[in-house]
């Protein structure tokens, strides 16, 4: 039996290529808002930290209407650290929306997100976005696709993927660039002819793959899925299965069934094939689990992750001024959230150590960890976490490491200092395409050489370069790298910072913080332009005598501290160092935080 009126979708891109936006206009003129309703944009992205980085971190699900027919949307994320969300969902659907931006054309994650939808074997329509772009090169980006589908191995009916064109500001969407449309209109009705409708069979045995999980105090777990065959109802008995172990499964009740229309979801009693319904009852439902009927118990097959390249410690905070500002600080309650956080995030892993205090997890990029720390600590949590470092495999003896396809997009007056960079970071040109005013370059470097590069890039580029990378494969460890050229100046002793004691620092590099503040010994206070470490007492205070002479009492001027961000903050730290992270502060700090211990270490390790 064929649905004819349902279609599921994913829309598909590289980073800020204008999914989200697209999907507000398909959300507007798919019925699903009265006339005079206020929206916002970017509804989909919900999320704080969606809001404020202008990305989209996880996928989400919604649907509009046209002719009759329900199309059920998938907004995916662009950025290659969250390519783990974008995997799950292509089980959810029958087709992918590829955008591609007018003036960038394809990009690195324009490649990944398409070779995983072409290998699965779903129909690909191609919508150039922002053609109303004053540097828009239609022609030429329509050709890059076209290359990238053969690099890819496209079929013959995949490479014949029709196009459209479309301003997903303005809402609107054209088949010929001769003709303007005042509407999205032509890209629903693409949708409607080329993507699949659902087929199965209603009366057979029920099958549902988990592709997303969500929770509720009071359902408890929510599975989010579509369902492959069969009908699936209210209160009916059925089983949970992962396609892993077989001969596990469990069974129970279906608690609650809800349809997505729109941004909201729906309650009712029945779904059948192609629906993406929520349901809850099942207390140990994972993401790749599959929801049966109790006759039949068979899995349904997902889709093989790809697996995390870069690790970090977190650890429970034990500086001199632990537990004053988070609300979570002891062991247990650090493991209970980064274990919870597995259930819905199935490209991060997360394994116990050798101390009962720390755990090492493992993601997709310094961005993906980072947006995890982000979020602890704005719940309320209070813990340390280390530099990050890369992954390393053996294969026949040789010892591999992750490296990323890097592209960036400078000015010409900056190719030679981006070049001169990524030879120090061990990058290698791949293509240099010039592109009227600037140049396009393509490198493949060690993921672990563009760790605090960006700030790095931006300072090169003068804050005009444009840069992105996705991880490419695992190939043989290249030579050291240096972390990082510049040093850190150290609190001598714990105290409070005094406006005397911060005058006398500042000449001896940048300070990150003000007068007022609490530090203790060990503890970062600034960098400095030498390498190594400097140890500066920013508690000084003034002596208080009666003698006083002409020009020496004059008010200190400091100069404004550096406030860094969790990025940089990540970006700066060293092998000897580690971030304490609070929901108030990010302070930077030694691991042995005595400066004589830290000396007799370093010597120590000289001559071993």
């Amino acid at each position: 039996m064929k649905r004819n009126d349902i279609r599921n979708i994913a829309i598909i891109a590289h980073v800020d290529h204008g999914k989200t936006t697209l999907v507000d206009e398909m959300l507007k003129q798919g019925g699903i808002y009265r006339e005079n309703q206020q929206v916002e944009e970017r509804v989909m992205d919900n999320n704080a930290l969606e809001k404020e980085r202008g990305i989209t971190i996880l996928a989400k699900n919604t649907s509009a209407h046209y002719n009759d027919v329900k199309i059920n949307i998938i907004d995916t994320p662009g950025h290659a650290d969250f390519s783990g969300e974008v995997e799950r969902v292509l089980k959810m659907v029958d087709g992918v929306l590829l955008l591609v931006d007018a003036a960038e054309g394809t990009m690195p994650q324009t490649r990944f997100v398409l070779s995983k939808a072409l290998a699965i074997g779903h129909r690909v329509i191609v919508c150039v976005n922002k053609i109303d772009r004053p540097d828009a090169r239609i022609a030429e980006v329509c050709d890059e696709v076209l290359e990238l589908f053969m690099d890819l191995g496209a079929s013959d009916f995949q490479l014949d993927s029709p196009f459209v064109y479309c301003s997903g500001r303005h809402g609107t969407a054209t088949l010929d660039l001769k003709k303007e449309n005042d509407n999205l209109n032509p890209l629903f009705d693409t949708i409607l002819d080329y993507i699949q409708c659902p087929e199965g069979d209603p009366e057979g045995d029920l099958q549902l793959l988990v592709s997303a999980i969500d929770y509720n105090t009071f359902v408890g777990r929510i599975g989010i899925g579509r369902i492959e065959r069969g009908t699936i109802k209210l209160n009916q008995e059925a089983a949970l299965v992962n396609h892993h172990n077989k001969d596990l499964f469990s069974k129970s009740r279906i608690a609650s069934l809800f349809q997505i229309e729109g941004l909201k979801r729906v309650p009712c009693e029945s779904a059948s094939i192609g629906d993406i319904v929520c349901m809850s009852g099942f207390e140990n439902i994972f993401i790749g689990d599959t929801i049966t009927s109790t006759q039949n118990i068979e899995a349904v097959p997902f889709v093989k992750i790809g697996e995390p390249t870069v690790e970090m410690t977190f650890s429970v905070n034990d500086s001199p001024i632990a537990g004053r500002e988070g609300k979570f600080v002891t062991t247990r309650h650090l493991r209970e959230r980064l274990f919870r956080e597995l259930l819905k995030d199935v490209s991060l892993r997360v394994n116990e150590t050798e101390s009962s205090d720390s755990y090492r997890v493992c993601g997709r990029g310094e961005m993906h960890l980072s947006i995890l720390i982000e979020n602890m600590r704005r719940e309320g949590f209070e813990f340390a976490v280390s530099t990050p470092k890369v992954l390393l495999k053996e294969n026949l003896g040789v010892m591999q490491e992750p490296f990323d396809n890097l592209v960036v997009d400078v000015p010409q007056e900056s190719v030679g200092a981006v070049m001169e960079k990524m030879g120090v970071r061990k990058g290698e040109l791949i293509t240099m395409t010039p592109m009227e005013s600037r140049i396009r370059m393509e490198f493949l470097i060690p993921s672990r050489g563009l760790f605090g590069f960006r700030s790095e890039f931006l300072t090169a580029t003068k804050g005009e370069g444009v840069l992105s990378s996705v991880f490419s494969d695992y190939m043989p460890v290249k030579g050291e790298i240096i972390k990082r050229s510049l040093g850190s100046l150290v609190a001598f002793e714990n105290g409070t910072t005094t406006g005397y004691g911060l005058f006398n620092a500042q000449d001896r590099g940048t300070l990150f913080i003000n007068s007022g503040i609490e530090v203790y010994e060990g503890m970062v206070v600034g960098v400095s332009p030498k390498a190594g470490e400097l140890v500066v007492n920013v508690c000084k205070k003034k002596q208080l005598t009666n003698t006083r002479a002409s020009g020496t009492d004059d008010s200190l001027r400091l100069t404004p501290p550096r406030n860094m961000s969790l990025e940089e903050c990540l970006e700066f730290l060293n092998t000897d160092e580690i971030l304490e992270v609070t929901p108030l502060n990010l302070r930077i700090r030694k691991r042995v935080l005595n400066s004589s211990a830290r000396a007799r270490l370093i010597s120590k390790n000289k001559n071993a």
